[in-house]
């Protein structure tokens, strides 16, 4: 794998975290500002990234679909001396790649739970 493949590999995790991040602002952000006593009328205002949430979960879901198919290839496919062919840095991503998935994970099922916290 080549540095440029081993960047769009690390992109599409990075993608994936910005769209989740972004698909939870208009639900989890107001919750969570709240939670930390912050409030205000204008957290009213970030409710209006609402109709872009499924935008953002179809980008983040698409990036992880791109980053699994590039961290869990097989490893002969990879050239010695490579990112990808060190253990460390694979299992890295991996981890990586899991907490993402757990916040994608929250971007989708936040709507559906937060009736239970306000």
């Amino acid at each position: 794998m080549s540095q440029t493949q081993s960047s769009r590999g690390r992109g599409a995790l990075a993608a994936s975290a910005v769209a989740a991040i972004a698909a939870s602002t208009c639900c989890l952000g107001p919750l969570l500002l709240l939670s930390l006593g912050i409030s205000g009328a204008w957290i009213g205002n970030l409710t209006l990234l609402e109709p872009y949430r499924p935008l953002f979960l179809g980008v983040a879901l698409l990036a992880l679909f791109f980053a699994r198919r590039r961290l869990w290839r097989p490893a002969a496919a990879c050239r010695p001396g490579e990112v990808c062919a060190l253990p460390r840095v694979s299992a890295a991503y991996k981890l990586l790649f899991w907490l993402v998935a757990a916040l994608v994970l929250v971007a989708l099922t936040f709507p559906y739970v937060a009736p239970w916290f306000y």
